[in-house]
């Protein structure tokens, strides 16, 4: 069968980045495009990844416009999908909302240290394409294959 690429709906995009544990964050630097792997955590419509005040996040991606995107691959069945989010990224420094976040984020970060800034993308474009040899089930979108 034919390889079949698809454009996935809003909700179909959100229900795929809630899935991912590890996705990659592209901000612009003064050297140009920069593209930084990341756990992030999806929270009320928000991406939210834990990084230092002095890394390339940190210093480049607060207050400013960036690209987040997360995807599955499955080799053996030729197929997969991407979900990319955009919008502009601001760091969390109310108290209440720090407190809230840490009581919905009960992972951490894989990334060795300290990652005491919490950036979050309040996503405004949300887009993403599916890759399938065969029909996705609601199923397999879900995550319950």
């Amino acid at each position: 069968m034919a390889n079949r690429i698809r454009e996935l709906g809003y909700g179909e995009c959100q229900t795929l980045l809630g899935l991912g544990i590890i996705g990659r964050a592209a901000v612009m630097t003064p050297d140009g495009p920069h593209i930084v792997p990341v756990n992030y955590w999806t929270v009320r419509e928000s991406v939210i990844m834990r990084t230092t005040p002095y890394s390339v996040l940190g210093r480049y991606a607060n207050d400013a416009v960036i690209a987040f995107e997360v995807d599955s691959l499955d080799a053996a069945r030729n197929s997969g999908w991407s979900v990319v989010a955009r919008g502009r990224a601001e760091a969390v420094t109310d108290a209440k909302e720090l407190s809230d976040l840490c009581e919905e984020i009960t992972s951490e970060p894989w990334a060795p240290g300290a990652r005491s800034m919490y950036l979050r993308l309040a996503y405004a474009e949300l887009s993403g394409r599916s890759l399938s040899a065969h029909v996705l089930t609601t199923g397999e979108v879900d995550g319950r294959r």
